[in-house]
């Protein structure tokens, strides 16, 4: 059924550029090569009751591109359980990174989140969070 010709639908052109994504300060990458997770493994840590957090600046002399924003990778060993758990636990920590690195990560750091057995799981989600939040905070430390 159609509107009468007499009704055009209105457009609110203001309602448009309102609801445009506001972009995030950091926009986060996925960690993909072996070595960027070994160069985290080799760098801080910071042991919290969810997750275990690795973070890492990357040099300066890598390419501009590749220096811009804040990567991320995720993992969780065959210690976590079988593959369904592991699944979930990577989910969990893909979300929390989501949330809290945006604010509190920072532009040329890379961070790996490595996933504890039972406790990633079945932590509840603002306790993960705020794993990660206190995580950072020890990583980056005060004045570094």
């Amino acid at each position: 059924m159609t509107a009468p010709e007499n009704q055009k639908p209105r457009r609110d052109e203001s309602a448009a550029s309102t609801h445009a994504p506001v972009p995030a300060p950091h926009p986060l990458t996925t960690l993909k090569r072996r070595a960027d997770f070994l160069s985290c493994a080799r760098a801080r840590r910071a042991h919290t009751p969810g997750m275990l957090v690795q973070g890492r600046r990357r040099p300066a002399g890598e390419a501009a591109s590749e220096t811009d924003g804040v990567r991320v990778g995720f993992t969780c060993s065959k210690k976590v359980s079988k593959a369904v758990v592991r699944n979930r636990a990577k989910r969990r920590l893909r979300e929390a990174a989501r949330a809290v690195l945006p604010r509190l990560g920072r532009a040329g750091w890379d961070y790996v989140l490595v996933g504890r057995a039972e406790a990633t799981v079945s932590r509840p989600f603002a306790d993960l969070m705020g794993d990660l939040a206190g995580a950072l905070a020890k990583i980056h430390g005060s004045g570094r």
